[in-house]
């Protein structure tokens, strides 16, 4: 879609504003074209003496009237106008959000969060003025222009009218020449100023970090060469809008030149009166704002064509997964995986290769394995984050496919390796998958996460702001206020990404003793690098290569030789180690 595209349906949208602010400006265009007139009229009434006491007061109170009218349309159509291109940007900010909402993983892989932070502020203002104010200030130029050109032809002299018009051919072709520079200019300042963004949000994120490595400097330096060329951009996207300028005061002068010495020698000639020539000279004035609007509209054409042209690619880039599934509601039943093949995108190696597993409804897998072994991707294609190249997966006998997106993720409670809070209270991170939970829900799942006691020392208790990215807590609490978070969301289906990892031993055993208490029939796959986890799953899936090399219970694969067995005996060996 073009911009020119996306401003006309959102007009045809918006009609009725539009229309009301083009009345007022079409009134406001009629009464500048009649104040040179009325002037020049009353000029020559003086000249000849013919106007004087009460008429030329009556005539003076025209003009006042006349310059009060036309102040009020202004401020008028202002407001018309402005209130529906707000609401332009409204609707392409909500679009914005609603499509970065429903990407995938394979997206956010290729597209920097700054990037997004700006296309949300500089690229949406920018198409914003596009429908905005250069729509008007386009309409009211072009209606300005045209009633002007009109009545200095027809209403004082075409002669003179056609002479003054020489000088505009080169004005226009300037324009054109100058437009090109002033798009381009204006992308790279949009693309520089993109770049500055995602290097502020990434250090801001990423400060303790810098801090501890001792980064503060050279974080420092890029960022003054980031600002210095979006400075630079956006300074030379400003001087090439300012070359209008000159351009329309080279063509004015021009105009003002050959009206004066045309003009003087048709009223030397009798052909024309003083008051006329005093009209044209008006109306010659009259002509600024059109030609300055020309510049000013292209200027603002050009920076939302470059705005949309980075707008538009997002908002028309396909989602990672299809939400094509017409089953509304998980029903909780057997998970089975049959023949799964998996590799992300620009990788040769496949992450899961012929995986095939049976989980029965109320029964606990765990997953481990080595670092890259699959775990976590295999976890991604039950959440329907990736779709799998091969194979099936099923859940209640209906292919994961074929279940609506919200439908599955709300079947599904998840607790990821790095836990995500939102910069609210612990109370509101805890309720966020069920908002309508009272604080006794809300202590009773920070209890069963062995969080409770954590969240009672803090300044404000479970109204304690967790800041961004729960920034204030520790690794382990956080993840404990992620698996609360999870466990009061009463799913069906509980996923656990390595999400004890950060919890001591003891801590550990007494948030899945209180899991298997809470379980409550729910289905629970756990992975994990610590084989303690999984003393009490039904089922243990070892997985090597995005292979599945050996299943059973933990006491079934410690007397088996393979790689459990012999992890099993290293990590006790470390345990006892760390005791003594």
């Amino acid at each position: 879609m073009t911009l020119s595209r996306l401003i006309g349906g959102f007009v045809l949208r918006h009609w009725r504003a539009y229309a009301a602010s083009g009345a007022m400006l079409f009134m406001i265009a009629l009464l500048i074209v009649w104040l040179p007139r009325q002037i020049g009229r009353m000029v020559d009434g003086l000249v000849s003496q013919g106007l004087s006491g009460p008429a030329l007061w009556r005539e003076i109170a025209w003009l006042l009237a006349a310059g009060v009218l036309i102040y009020g349309l202004r401020v008028a159509w202002r407001i018309q106008l402005y209130s529906a291109a707000y609401r332009m940007g409204v609707e392409l900010r909500t679009q914005l959000y609603q499509r970065l909402a429903l990407q995938g993983p394979r997206f956010y892989q290729t597209r920097r969060t700054g990037d997004l932070m700006a296309l949300a502020t500089n690229d949406v203002d920018a198409v914003e003025m596009a429908a905005g104010e250069a729509m008007l200030a386009g309409f009211d130029g072009t209606l300005t222009l045209l009633l002007v050109v009109a009545t200095m032809a027809l209403g004082v002299d075409w002669r003179l009218a056609l002479v003054v018009l020489l000088p505009f051919p080169a004005m226009a072709l300037s324009f054109w020449w100058i437009s090109g520079h002033v798009h381009d200019a204006s992308r790279e300042a949009l693309d520089a100023f993109s770049h500055l963004n995602d290097h502020v949000q990434e250090t801001l994120s990423g400060v303790r970090t810098l801090r501890a490595l001792g980064l503060e400097a050279r974080s420092s330096r890029r960022f003054a060469e980031l600002a210095d060329a979006a400075a630079i951009t956006s300074l030379k996207a400003q001087r090439w809008e300012a070359t209008y300028e000159p351009a329309v005061g080279f063509t004015l002068t021009a105009a003002i030149v050959l009206s004066l010495g045309f003009g003087g020698w048709l009223v030397w000639r009798g052909e024309m009166t003083v008051g006329q020539l005093t009209s044209f000279g008006m109306y010659l004035g009259q002509l600024i704002w059109p030609m300055f609007a020309t510049g000013w509209v292209l200027s603002l054409i050009e920076r939302g064509r470059a705005a949309w042209g980075r707008l538009a690619p997002v908002l028309a880039e396909p989602l990672a997964i299809d939400d094509h599934g017409s089953v509304e509601r998980v029903t909780p039943g057997t998970i089975e995986a049959r023949g799964l093949r998996f590799s992300y995108p620009g990788q040769s190696q496949l992450a899961l290769k012929d995986v095939s597993l049976t989980l029965p409804a109320g029964r606990t897998l765990g997953l481990v394995g080595p670092t890259g072994a699959g775990k976590s991707t295999l976890l991604k294609l039950l959440l329907r984050q990736w779709a799998p190249q091969h194979g099936s997966l099923h859940w209640s006998g209906v292919a994961v496919a074929d279940h609506s997106l919200a439908a599955l993720r709300a079947g599904i409670a998840w607790v990821p390796q790095e836990a995500f809070l939102f910069s609210a209270s612990v109370a509101n991170n805890i309720a966020l998958a069920r908002p309508q939970a009272t604080r006794a829900m809300v202590e009773q799942a920070a209890r069963q996460a062995c969080v409770h006691d954590d969240i009672l020392q803090l300044p404000q208790g479970y109204d304690t702001p967790v800041g961004e990215r729960g920034v204030t807590l520790s690794g382990g609490q956080r993840q404990r206020v992620a698996i609360a978070r999870a466990l009061l969301a009463d799913a069906p289906l509980l996923l656990l990404d390595d999400a004890l990892s950060a919890v001591d031993t003891e801590t550990e055993s007494r948030i899945l003793a209180a899991l298997r208490e809470a379980r409550q029939g729910r289905t629970v796959i756990i992975a994990s690098h610590r084989l303690s986890t999984l003393l009490d799953a039904d089922q243990i899936a070892v997985l090597r290569h995005g292979q599945v090399s050996e299943l059973g219970t933990h006491h079934e694969l410690v007397e088996h030789a393979g790689w459990y067995a012999t992890q099993w005996r290293v990590q006790q060996l470390e345990a006892s180690l760390d005791e003594a």
